[in-house]
């Protein structure tokens, strides 16, 4: 690709900018954003496509592709719709509506986007040559900008490739290729058990693929454990085999060309192609961190203003910061983006000489990172969940009770499909009485969740919870059977 300028800063020099952004996915873009409107001219730099991972090959292309499987099986669960749907799901239709939902991988109007918004674009590969200063190498050779104010790392996460010996004879996918893929292979076979592994397998036995998953402990660990349990529950059922406590010893081509996947008990996987979902790793690595003291290809330590942290003399003066997934904070889009505003923010502040808020909570910090983030795992059903496990806030010290209850009990559950599985936990500190924690399980309870985040995040007290009236008859009234199995706090003292 040829070297790529768009500046729309009004700059004089076109090499010198209050902020430079090393990296123009979501997290970039937001961090460029919330710097213009501070008053700030701004450059992203970026080796790829503007929009990053999440535009192309990761949130949006991948929720296209369950997107559809979805739809057709929650049709089924609903009599009077289940006879019209008389075949399954079309993979021609779907694989074209991704193609559309990630532009067919083409950045125009992202690009635009940046220009309308007044951010300037600089293509190639960034990387840190000293304080205030990023070395780019372009199409036509190194340029060298300098920022008078910050310098932001939004490079994001990669796939990681897993020590197995053969696994790079074999040509495995990652994630990136998943969910780009042209043609749907005959057979899959998934090696992990995380959010990733979870969603592709399920994406890919709604397509037509024959799916194996092979994961060394039980399905989306981290989680509540009956997500995992109901989440291969239904890929069992849907036809996709899930192998749990099995590791991958070694990985190698047949003679037609399949995968051959050789597990810890000598048992043989075989499939068309062999999907890696075991990890992230940061992609910080040829980014420069040596000239600030820091390690290539680490992680990048930041507190709540997203300020990089480190012992090194480069890093005084407030000018580096990190967004996003290369922080290891909480390797989510929508989090990153929640750090990018904060960040964006607090350069502006710092630039103006105006106070920064960085008490927790405060319009300056990234707080929710800690113990308030919110995630939906699109299988089916869905997890969704905010904030602390019932063996997280005990590990943390906190005194807890933990309140199940049966979604498919309230009578919403009931409307929206037959034999509707589902389970719901709210976590609930004893001596505040507020929630912890709250996970959903379900058909389209990723749409519950942001009322529990809210909750979570407002500590908002379960006497006034209460009061909180879920409409009828929709799934919301979980709310409602939650509160009705903790009990209402007055009558809990008598």
């Amino acid at each position: 690709m040829a070297a790529e300028t768009h500046d729309t800063a009004g700059n004089t020099d076109q090499n010198t900018y209050d902020v430079i952004i090393i990296g123009g996915g979501a997290v970039g873009e937001n961090v460029a954003d919330r710097a213009v409107q501070g008053g700030l001219s701004t450059v992203i730099i970026e080796a790829e496509l503007v929009g990053g991972d999440c535009s192309y090959w990761a949130c949006m292309p991948s929720k296209a592709l369950l997107r559809s499987g979805a739809a057709v099986a929650a049709a089924k669960r609903v009599p009077g719709a289940a006879e019209a749907v008389t075949g399954t799901t079309d993979v021609r239709a779907t694989l074209q509506r991704r193609n559309t939902i990630a532009h067919d991988w083409n950045d125009d109007s992202q690009v635009d986007w940046l220009d309308k918004t007044g951010i300037s674009l600089v293509r190639g590969h960034g990387r840190l040559s000293g304080i205030r200063e990023v070395t780019v190498t372009t199409a036509d050779g190194d340029r060298v900008l300098t920022a008078r104010h910050a310098v932001v790392i939004s490079t994001g996460s990669s796939a990681l490739l897993p020590d197995i010996p053969g696994i790079g004879t074999v040509d495995p996918w990652t994630s990136r290729d998943a969910t780009s893929a042209q043609d749907i292979p005959d057979s899959l076979a998934v090696i992990g058990g995380g959010v990733v592994a979870a969603e592709l397998a399920t994406a890919y036995a709604s397509l037509g693929s024959a799916v194996t998953i092979i994961a060394r402990s039980a399905l989306l660990r981290g989680q509540e454990p009956f997500a995992g349990e109901l989440v291969t529950d239904a890929l069992r059922a849907n036809g996709a085999t899930v192998l749990i406590g099995r590791t991958t010893s070694q990985a190698m081509l047949t003679e037609n060309g399949d995968v051959a996947l050789t597990l810890d008990d000598d048992s043989v996987v075989t499939a068309s192609k062999v999907l890696v979902a075991t990890g992230r790793v940061p992609r910080t690595m040829d980014l420069g961190l040596a000239t600030v003291g820091l390690s290539d290809g680490d992680w990048v330590t930041v507190d709540d203003t997203l300020l990089v942290q480190g012992d090194s003399p480069a890093l005084e003066g407030d000018w580096l910061y990190a967004t996003g997934d290369v922080n290891h904070r909480a390797l989510l889009t929508h989090q990153g983006k929640y750090q990018a505003r904060a960040a964006g923010d607090v350069i502006a502040a710092r630039a103006a000489g105006r106070p920064v808020d960085d008490t927790p909570w405060g319009a300056d910090v990234a707080t929710a990172d800690h113990a308030s983030v919110p995630q939906v795992t699109f299988t089916d059903p869905e997890v969704a969940s905010v904030g602390l496990t019932k063996s997280a806030a005990a590990k943390a010290g906190y005194r807890i009770e933990a309140v199940d209850y049966d979604m498919s009990w309230t009578a919403g559950a009931t409307i929206q499909a037959d034999g509707y599985v589902g389970q719901a936990r709210a976590v609930i500190d004893l001596d505040r009485e507020v929630i912890l924690g709250v996970t959903f399980v379900g058909q389209d309870v990723g749409e519950l969740l942001h009322s529990a985040t809210i909750a979570v995040v407002g500590e908002v007290p379960i006497n006034r919870l209460w009061h909180a009236v879920p409409s009828y008859p929709t799934i919301s009234e979980i709310w409602l059977r939650l509160l009705e199995e903790y009990g209402r706090p007055a009558d809990r003292l008598r």
